[in-house]
């Protein structure tokens, strides 16, 4: 039986991969979070110039299941290979 949510092998699930996409040209990767009142807020990873840039929740706390981890995991590791080129 085929389970649409499921991921294909070797592949994060579909709710543990961040949100890309670009702005001006660059890579942007949003990633879903809380805060400590477990409101929706968002991390943005991108890649200014050779550095990785960690934006988090103005003011706020981010709070992180461990599905939220894995997209932190995987954007900061995608960010980092862009910065590296």
């Amino acid at each position: 039986m085929h389970n649409p949510g499921a991921a294909a092998p070797g592949r994060p699930p579909e709710d543990a991969r961040p949100l890309a996409g670009s702005v001006g040209g660059r890579r942007v990767w949003r990633i879903g979070c809380g805060d400590v009142v477990n409101r929706d807020r968002c991390l943005t990873v991108l890649v200014e110039r050779n550095k990785v840039v960690l934006v988090g929740p103005p003011g706020e706390t981010a709070v992180l299941t461990t599905g939220q981890l894995g997209q932190l995991r995987a954007a900061l590791r995608e960010a980092a290979e862009q910065a590296e080129r």
